[in-house]
C-alpha cells in the first residue's frame, strides 16, 4: 500500500487484504455449494437412475417406451448467466467423482453447426482428435487420457459407440471417492454418457433437433443422458424443439434457487455478521445492490464489486490495517506511527469524539501519540462490542416487521439494513407506522415473534443482549401461561390485567430495544477504519458510462493520455491532440449538417498550427494528401462511434448525431 512507510507494514497490509479477500471467495464458494446441492443431488439421482433402467429394461410397455427415449434433465438457472459456470463446474466435479467419468460440456459459441456439435462432444468424451474431413488441419485441443492413444477417429456417433464398447471392456470404472453398493457398482460398470448443453437458448434448433435425431438411433447401444442448462423457463424446449424430437426425450426438471435468494443469502452470511469486519455504507450497498437487480442478477459479479470495494478500502484508508480481529487490532493500534496517529486525529469521527470530551482530556487527545494510542485501543474493543450488538437487534426488529401489511420498513433484512445506516431508525415516518401496526397485532402472533427475538438473542455473544433474552422469555413464557380456557372464570378479569400488562411490556420492548442497539454506525467513533463509503469510485468502475467516458477522452485527451502538451483550457482546440480529438471538437461547433470541406479546412488550419507553420500559407486553399487522408481517416471512427453518419440531403455533408458533450 502507497501509505506504508516500511517494508512491514506493506507486508502487514498485503496479509489483512489477502485474508479478507480469501474469506470472501470461500464464503462464496462454499454458499453456492450448499445453495445448489439438493438441486445436484437430485440430479445426481436422476442420471443414476437413468443408468441402471438402461442395463435393467423390463418387458413391460412402459419399459419399452422409456427405452426408447434420451434421459434429459431440464436445468432452470435463472438468468444470471455469470453464476452458470460455477454450477456446471460443480455438477461435472459431482458426476466425475460420484458417477461417470463419460461428461462433455459444451456452449453455443464453439457448436454453430451439427458437424461441430459432434466433434466437440466426440473429442471431450473419447480424448482424441476428431476428423470431420478428410483435409482437415490437425488440431489438438489438450484433452488427452492416459487410457487413449493420440490418434484421428471419424466423427460419428458409431465411432463413439466402438470406443466406449473398448474403454468399458477395458478396464471397468470404479467410483474415486466412494464405495459403492453392489446395486450402484453394476451399472457403473458401464457407466453413463453424460452431455452437457450449457447454454440452451443459445443453440440454433436446427443443431440441436439434428442431433437429438442422431443420438436417438443409438439410445439401445449407448447409456446416453443430457443435460439441459436453461436461464429463462422450460417452455423454452418446447419452443426449440418439435414435437416428433422433444418426444424422443424423457424430461425431468430441476429448479434452482433463485438469484435473490443467493443474494439475501450472501448478504445475510457476509454483511450481516460481527465476525466479518470489512463494511459498506448505505450508499455503496445501494449500488451494488442495484447494479444487481437491473443489469444482470448475478452473484458472482456482485461478489468482484464486493472484492473491487474491499481493494480500494485498503488502497485510500492507511488506517484499515486496523479492521481485522479485536487482538490483532489492538496490537496493530499499539504500533501505530507517528503519521498514522495524525490520521487517527484527523478522521471526522475522531474530531466529534474530541469534542465531547472536556478539555483536559482533548489536550491529551491532541497532543499525546501515547494517550491517543491507548484511546484508540478502548474505541475499538467498543467498535467491536456495537457490532456484536447490532446485528441480533436488527435481526429481531426484521423478525418484529416483517410480518406487518405493506412492510414498511421493508421485506428483505437489507432494505432494513440500509435504513439503520442510513440514519435513526426510530425518527423515520416508517419506523412509527410498523410501531402502530405491532400494536394491532394478535397475541398468537406477538408471542411468535417474540419467541423468534428470543431465539436470536439466545445464540448471540452479548452478554447484555442474553440477559434481554431472559427477560423477553419471561414475558412470553407469561402470556403462553394466560391462557383463557386455563382461567376459571371469576378470575377472568384479573388474567385480563395481567395480559394487558405482558401486552405493554411486549410493545414496549418492541418500541425502546431499537433505540438502544441500532444506532447508525456514523455515530462510532473510528467507524471509517471499517466502513468503506465512496459510492462514487464503485459506480464509476462496474457500473460503465461508455458515451460519458467516449466523450470524456474526446474532448479532453489529457484525462487517459496524461500527456503535459494536452492540458488546456475547457472549449480550447490544442493543436497537440490527436486528429480524431481535433475532428471531434470541430464538430461540436457545427449544426445539423456538416459540411466536409469547411470542417477539412478548419481542421488543416489546426494541423498546420501543429506544425509550427502559418496556417494562412497553404497555398491556393489545398490541403495536402496525408492532412487529407488524416482528415478521412478521423471522419470514419467518429461515424463508427455514431456521432455523424452520411445523409442523402447533400452530398457533401454529414449529419450530427449527437447533441451535448462534456
Amino acid at each position: 500500500c502507497v501509505h506504508c512507510s516500511s517494508a512491514s507494514g506493506h507486508f502487514v497490509f498485503f496479509i489483512i487484504y489477502a485474508t479478507r479477500s480469501l474469506i470472501i471467495q470461500i464464503h462464496q464458494f462454499i454458499l453456492q455449494e450448499d445453495l445448489n446441492k439438493k438441486m445436484l443431488d437430485g440430479l445426481l439421482e436422476f442420471v443414476k437412475k437413468s443408468a441402471a433402467s438402461f442395463w435393467c429394461r423390463d418387458d413391460d410397455w412402459m419399459s419399452r417406451m422409456r427405452a426408447s427415449e434420451i434421459p434429459t434433465a431440464a436445468l432452470v438457472l435463472g438468468v444470471n448467466m455469470p453464476d452458470h459456470t460455477i454450477t456446471f463446474e460443480s455438477m461435472t466435479e459431482l458426476l466425475h467423482d460420484s458417477l461417470t467419468p463419460f461428461v462433455a460440456s459444451v456452449q453455443a459459441k464453439e457448436c454453430t453447426a451439427m458437424k461441430q456439435l459432434m466433434q466437440k462432444v466426440l473429442q471431450r468424451l473419447m480424448g482424441t482428435n476428431v476428423m470431420v474431413d478428410e483435409d482437415e488441419a490437425e488440431a489438438d485441443l489438450g484433452f488427452h487420457t492416459r487410457d487413449c492413444p493420440q490418434k484421428r477417429v471419424n466423427c460419428s456417433l458409431s465411432a463413439l459407440c466402438d470406443w466406449y464398447q473398448s474403454a468399458t471392456k477395458k478396464s471397468p470404472v470404479k467410483s474415486p471417492r466412494k464405495r459403492l453398493s453392489s446395486s450402484q457398482s453394476e451399472f457403473l460398470q458401464s457407466p453413463p454418457v453424460v452431455v452437457i448443453f450449457r447454454d440452451l437458448e443459445a443453440f440454433s434448433p436446427q443443431v440441436l433437433q439434428d442431433f437429438i435425431l442422431v443420438c436417438s438411433q443409438y439410445v439401445h447401444q449407448l447409456p446416453l443422458v443430457f443435460i439441459f442448462g436453461i436461464a429463462t423457463s422450460p417452455s423454452t424446449i418446447q419452443r426449440m424443439l418439435p414435437h416428433s424430437v422433444s418426444s424422443l426425450l424423457c424430461i425431468e426438471l430441476f429448479q434452482s434457487l433463485s438469484c435473490t435468494q443467493h443474494l439475501a443469502t450472501i448478504i445475510d452470511k457476509l454483511f450481516l455478521t460481527s465476525k466479518f469486519h470489512f463494511k459498506f455504507s448505505a450508499k455503496v450497498l445501494q449500488v451494488l445492490v442495484g447494479i444487481f437487480l437491473y443489469h444482470d442478477f448475478s452473484v458472482c459479479n456482485f461478489i468482484k464489486g464486493l472484492q473491487l470495494s474491499l481493494l480500494e478500502h485498503f488502497h485510500s484508508q492507511p488506517l484499515s490495517v486496523l479492521c481485522c480481529h479485536k487482538q490483532e487490532a489492538l496490537v496493530h493500534a499499539q504500533q501505530l506511527n507517528d503519521r498514522d496517529v495524525e490520521r487517527i486525529q484527523q478522521l471526522p469521527s475522531f474530531m466529534r469524539y474530541v469534542e465531547e470530551q472536556v478539555p483536559e482530556e482533548q489536550v491529551q487527545l491532541l497532543t499525546s501519540s501515547e494517550h491517543v494510542k491507548g484511546v484508540c485501543q478502548k474505541l475499538l474493543k467498543s467498535l467491536h462490542k456495537y457490532h456484536k450488538n447490532f446485528y441480533p437487534a436488527l435481526r429481531c426488529l426484521h423478525v418484529l416487521t416483517s410480518i406487518l401489511p405493506k412492510y414498511p420498513l421493508g421485506k428483505q433484512i437489507r432494505e432494513l439494513y440500509v435504513l439503520c445506516l442510513e440514519k435513526k431508525v426510530w425518527e423515520t415516518q416508517e419506523y412509527d407506522s410498523a410501531m402502530q401496526l405491532i400494536r394491532m397485532l394478535a397475541k398468537d402472533e406477538l408471542v411468535t415473534c417474540l419467541q423468534k427475538c428470543v431465539e436470536i438473542l439466545t445464540f448471540c455473544k452479548s452478554k447484555k443482549l442474553k440477559k434481554v433474552g431472559q427477560q423477553l422469555q419471561d414475558i412470553t413464557a407469561t402470556c403462553e401461561k394466560l391462557d383463557s380456557k386455563k382461567i376459571p372464570t371469576d378470575s377472568r378479569k384479573m388474567m385480563c390485567t395481567w395480559l394487558t400488562a405482558c401486552f405493554v411490556k411486549s410493545v414496549v420492548f418492541c418500541t425502546q430495544f431499537p433505540r438502544t442497539h441500532l444506532y447508525p454506525p456514523e455515530s462510532q467513533p473510528l467507524y471509517e477504519v471499517w466502513y468503506y463509503s465512496s459510492s462514487g469510485t464503485v459506480r464509476r468502475h462496474l457500473n460503465a458510462t461508455p458515451r460519458t467516458s467516449i466523450q470524456t477522452a474526446l474532448s479532453h485527451p489529457y484525462c487517459y493520455l496524461q500527456n503535459e502538451a494536452l492540458k488546456n483550457d475547457s472549449g480550447i482546440i490544442s493543436s497537440a491532440a490527436p486528429d480524431i480529438c481535433i475532428i471531434y471538437k470541430l464538430h461540436l461547433e457545427c449544426g445539423r449538417l456538416i459540411n466536409l470541406y469547411d470542417w477539412l479546412e478548419a481542421y488543416a488550419t489546426v494541423a498546420t498550427a501543429a506544425e509550427g507553420k502559418d496556417p494562412s500559407a497553404i497555398e491556393g486553399g489545398k490541403v495536402d494528401e496525408l492532412k487529407h487522408a488524416r482528415f478521412i481517416r478521423a471522419v470514419s471512427e467518429l461515424e463508427f462511434l455514431g456521432f455523424v453518419k452520411s445523409t442523402k440531403q447533400k452530398t457533401d455533408h454529414v449529419a450530427r448525431l449527437t447533441w451535448g458533450g462534456c
